[in-house]
């Protein structure tokens, strides 16, 4: 037997008095130290009593009246949060070179590596192994020919999306990392597949005083839409970037345009975030650049550029020290005209290499064409009374199908134009919130987007209904201020905001998707808009005709009644001459005859 150990005592009393305290002393075995406690439900037990009636116990307590007991039976918790360490994933590459040769073979020499073939074709041992697989490949091969997995099963079937309703929905979120906010002020997607998205992020609030800070923030970045958690490069300039623009026969170069008016030129290629090259302060613009388009040249090297100081220049990339050509955007060009500072551009070389569109701060559509630069330097100005917008043109693109018509946004609506008339063809509806930017879906026609002040993208389906937006996107509670559509599929579209996020949405296939007969329909549509607004031209060109015709009638007339009122006027001047003259001869003959009347009455005396 093990020898029995007190444990510890310890005084359980469930009161004391002065005189006596209650206690009770525990055993335990030694072989049950460690073993968890084995609790029992058993009835309660009356150790001992002690009567309360002696005044003097009593004396020590003080009746409480009332007497309030608060029973809670829900059990106290606390909360806790955790937060687990992101995940960093990036992509890496691998090359495979070729190998297992031996250490005294090169393989980059050809006479090396065909005789140590030619010797290893001679060993027995190879033979055998080939003769060893040769059932094993032809089993392979037999069953790759007994079923073709990449069969087309409905190949040139063609599914109708034209009755499904029109929808949105968000992919990915891309946020500005810098602790200060800016805004996403363009976005331009990769030429060559909707994988990669190039933002510049800039502060345009006039006297805003975050610009005023040292510690602003000047990066750009180009984003990959698989990873945007993290920005797949950085672009750092001299200052912010206004907008910037991938090269589309070098996609690896990018064009900029800066606050400051700077233009600068990225190579991704040398992993750097500093431009290759920039333009000198003196011999750029002396405004924001609001915009920048590569241009159709031999070498793929040529850009032009705009902004609000009412010029537009062009530069050859190779030598950004001062600017191949300029261009003052002027309205007469002769003197007396306005200069008119660029907030837009857009250039798209099948509508012609030389032809430019450019929307103005003062809300009037500038086209330039520099073969015609004898007319007033190539500029033509389009409407700039009840057509024009009523504040800056914020966004000017032509139709990816059919050139010769564009689209503006500005104010509270777009409208769309026809080069060749001065006037708008078609205009949206005022809508409640200020618009900020636009542009046409590159695979359908008829569709357009345009982003509103309030966080809401709306989505025109002209081929659907004209009079109507087709679906409206609520994106978020800011202001958004750039859009861009990704040029292969049509359904991937970013929308960027004045915080510095940026949202990829993916719209439905009805609204990507090519209609049948839509290019016609859209086609016809704008043929006959244009012609109703040059039949209107011609008429209130005929009115002006008119008017001026009967004002000139009514001058002549008013000039004939003065003419006759002189003639009758010179009539009673010769009528009172002539009695004059009269009056006077016959004075002059009854002068005479008195005179000869006398002379005769003498002689006879």
């Amino acid at each position: 037997n093990l020898p029995k150990t007190k444990a510890s005592g310890s005084a359980v009393g469930a009161y004391s008095t002065g005189d006596m305290e209650v206690a009770y002393l525990y055993t335990k075995v030694r072989t049950e130290f460690g073993k968890h406690c084995n609790f029992k439900d058993v009835p309660c037990e009356i150790l001992k009593e002690e009567p309360v009636d002696d005044e003097s116990f009593n004396d020590m307590y003080v009746q409480r009246n009332p007497c309030t007991f608060t029973v809670d039976t829900c059990p106290h918790m606390s909360e806790h949060s955790a937060n687990t360490e992101r995940l960093v994933v990036q992509n890496t590459s691998m090359l495979h070179r070729e190998g297992g040769w031996p250490k005294d073979v090169d393989p980059t020499e050809p006479a090396d590596t065909n005789r140590f073939r030619k010797k290893a074709e001679k060993d027995e041992d190879y033979k055998s192994a080939v003769k060893a697989l040769g059932p094993v490949i032809s089993r392979c091969m037999k069953q790759n020919n007994t079923i073709d997995i990449y069969e087309e099963y409905f190949e040139g079937d063609q599914s109708d999306h034209s009755g499904e309703p029109p929808t949105a929905k968000g992919l990915a979120v891309f946020r500005d990392p810098n602790h200060v906010k800016r805004t996403a002020t363009s976005i331009n997607w990769h030429p060559e597949g909707p994988a990669k998205i190039a933002v510049s992020y800039s502060i345009l609030s006039f006297q805003d005083p975050r610009a005023a800070n040292a510690h602003m923030p000047k990066k750009s970045y180009i984003w990959d839409i698989l990873n945007p958690n993290t920005p797949e490069q950085e672009l750092l300039p001299q200052s912010p970037l206004c907008c910037l623009r991938f090269n589309p026969k070098s996609t690896e170069t990018l064009v900029g345009g800066s606050y400051n008016g700077l233009v600068t030129f990225y190579d991704l290629r040398r992993q750097q975030s500093t431009p290759f090259d920039s333009s000198l302060i003196e011999k750029s613009h002396h405004d924001p650049v609001y915009d920048v388009f590569w241009i159709s040249s031999k070498t793929g090297n040529h850009c032009a550029s705009v902004s609000t100081d009412g010029q537009m220049l062009w530069w050859d990339i190779r030598k950004l020290s001062q600017p191949t050509d300029q261009l003052l955007l002027n309205t007469d060009s002769k003197g007396g005209g306005m200069v008119l500072g660029g907030s837009s551009m857009t250039y798209n070389t099948e509508a012609g290499p030389t032809k430019y569109l450019i929307g103005t701060e003062q809300g009037i559509v500038l086209g330039v064409n520099l073969k015609s630069k004898k007319q007033n330097n190539g500029i033509t100005v389009y409407d700039s009374g009840p057509g024009k917008h009523h504040g800056p043109i914020y966004a000017i693109e032509r139709n990816p199908t059919h050139n010769k018509f564009f689209m503006t946004v500005g104010d509270w609506t777009a409208r769309i134009w026809f080069e060749d008339t001065k006037t708008p063809i078609m205009t949206t509806k005022y809508h409640s919130a200020y618009l900020t930017s636009g542009c046409w879906s590159p695979t359908r026609a008829g569709v357009f987007f345009v982003t509103r002040m309030d966080g809401v993208v709306d989505i025109w389906d002209y081929f659907y209904r004209q009079n109507e937006v087709a679906y409206s996107h609520k994106v978020g509670d800011q202001e958004l201020s750039c859009i861009a559509v990704s040029n292969q599929a049509g359904r991937l579209v970013s929308v960027g905001d004045v915080k510095g996020t940026v949202s990829l949405l993916e719209v439905c296939e009805s609204l990507a998707a090519p209609q049948a007969n839509e290019k016609t329909a859209i086609s016809n549509m704008f043929d006959r808009e244009t012609k109703q607004e040059k039949n209107l031209e011609v008429r209130e060109r005929d009115l002006k005709r008119a008017k001026a015709a009967e004002a000139e009638a009514r001058n002549r007339e008013s000039a004939d009644k003065k003419d006759g009122k002189d003639e009758k006027m010179e009539e009673l001047l010769r009528k009172v001459d002539a009695d004059f003259l009269a009056m006077i001869k016959e004075a002059e003959d009854d002068e005479s005859k008195q005179s000869e009347g006398a002379g005769l009455e003498a002689e006879e005396k």
